[in-house]
């Protein structure tokens, strides 16, 4: 009697779980991590093509290996953290500093390349072996969705620096004479922010670097306050900026390969990083002298230099914090406003983007952004009406960029402000559209007027 109850329990607990799994939220977050998980073999398997390693080999590498941003793991662990508790937090954070230790004193006394990192990347491993073993329910939902943000953050990085491989082997030849030609619309900017950054000497350019190389942490900390309920509620909130980010940066790579552009430090300079050069470079004038209007065409550039350029996703990304952070306090709100303006400043002063790639980025920001919150809260007609309007500008931003630069630079009188009003036009749409979308705060009810006491 006992042996069939247990059946008839097992069969009802098996149908119960079986039925979770039908559930849409369940298929869905299973679909993504397969197309993820294909999507990186794919890379993976392109990378190899041409001898190099892909981004799993790359990230299974830095498990004993030096790894390439130790910051970026710890960051990444720390968005793990959200969904543990305090205590967990501390445990977390002491082993993977515990890892560390003896792996930096390794490399000190190897005389190797003193990183760090290593922990934090054994931790959020040692954390999925955890929730898929010790966990169960709801409980591992949460544990496994904090993983694999933390997991997206890192392997986002290697899939990039695969992607870059791809387009620098698969693009031979560039079009920045094309992009050069159409900045004179907007004067040049990267000529111009080249010689400011360079006589504010080392401090300045040391700055700039920094919230260059660091806007992946920078983007953790705003992340890091939306998420910062997580433990207590048990639940992420429906939109937040990672989900962003990871878009951006699945998205931008198509572009790369769709208009190929290496930047004017690499096409018009002397290079940077140990790529392009004069050899390469079509002439050696930045920053002091922007190139003549001619007749642009492609040419032919190096297989290392990463075709990255257009749109300029480190404009995109910093926009992004820039509106996540509108709503956090003042701090949060000071921060994101300098991010964003630095790595505008950044990216053109040190010659990675020319000054139409930056129009093009904060366009693609804000119809992602815009799609992403129309997804999440139900797309409406306002929703898809500005999507489709920010997917319209960008791609005529492209098209012109492409088969019109020479009217541009003829005409700048005319198409400067005609680009500063095609952007301006996308950022006014998506705060009017936005605002639609915020929650009407209740109307306060007027007391009625009493009767006096004679």
């Amino acid at each position: 009697m006992i042996s069939r109850a247990t059946r008839v329990f097992s069969r009802i607990n098996y149908r119960a779980a079986f039925a979770a799994w039908r559930q849409p939220r369940a298929i869905l977050w299973t679909t993504a991590g397969v197309v993820v998980l294909g999507f990186l073999i794919a890379l993976e398997v392109a990378a190899r093509r041409y001898d190099v390693p892909g981004p799993i080999t790359n990230q299974a590498r830095e498990l004993i290996f030096a790894p390439a941003s130790g910051p970026l793991l710890y960051a990444s662990m720390a968005l793990m953290m959200v969904v543990l508790t305090w205590r967990e937090r501390f445990i977390a954070l002491g082993v993977a500093v515990a890892i560390d230790i003896p792996f930096f004193l390794v490399r000190w006394a190897d005389g190797g390349k003193l990183t760090f990192g290593n922990g934090a990347l054994w931790v959020v491993l040692g954390c999925a072996v955890m929730a898929l073993t010790r966990r169960t329910g709801r409980e591992r939902a949460v544990l496994l969705k904090g993983i694999g943000l933390a997991v997206l953050l890192v392997a986002g990085r290697k899939t990039g620096d695969a992607w870059l491989l791809i387009t620098s082997k698969t693009r031979p030849k560039v079009l920045d004479p094309y992009l050069a030609t159409a900045d004179h619309a907007l004067g040049n900017p990267s000529w111009l922010m080249g010689r400011v950054i360079r006589a504010t000497g080392p401090i300045g350019s040391n700055l700039l670097d920094f919230v260059y190389v660091q806007l992946a942490v920078a983007a953790v900390v705003v992340a890091l306050y939306q998420l910062r309920n997580v433990a207590a509620e048990r639940a992420f909130p429906r939109h937040h900026l990672v989900r962003t980010f990871l878009v951006i940066g699945l998205l931008g790579p198509g572009i790369y390969m769709i208009f190929p552009v290496v930047g004017p430090i690499f096409a018009y300079g002397t290079g940077a990083f140990g790529t392009g050069g004069e050899h390469w470079a079509i002439a050696n004038v930045w920053p002091d002298t922007p190139p003549t209007i001619g007749s642009p065409h492609p040419v032919l550039y190096d297989e290392i230099t990463p075709r990255n350029c257009m749109p300029s996703l480190h404009t995109a990304w910093a926009t992004a914090i820039f509106i996540h952070t509108r709503r956090a306090p003042q701090v949060l709100r000071y921060a994101g406003t300098f991010w964003l303006i630095a790595t505008l400043t950044a990216t053109l002063g040190f010659g990675y983007h020319y000054g139409v790639d930056l129009v093009a980025g904060v366009v693609f920001t804000l119809t992602i952004e815009a799609a992403l919150r129309s997804h999440t809260r139900g797309w409406d007609s306002s929703g898809a009406r500005f999507v489709a309007y920010g997917a319209t500008v960008f791609a005529a931003l492209l098209v012109s960029y492409r088969f019109l630069p020479v009217q541009m630079a003829t005409y700048p009188w005319l198409f400067g402000p005609l680009l500063l009003l095609a952007m301006g036009s996308v950022i006014y749409g998506y705060v009017r559209t936005t605002r639609q979308w915020e929650p009407k705060a209740a109307p306060v009810p007027r007391a009625e007027p009493q009767a006096e006491l004679v």
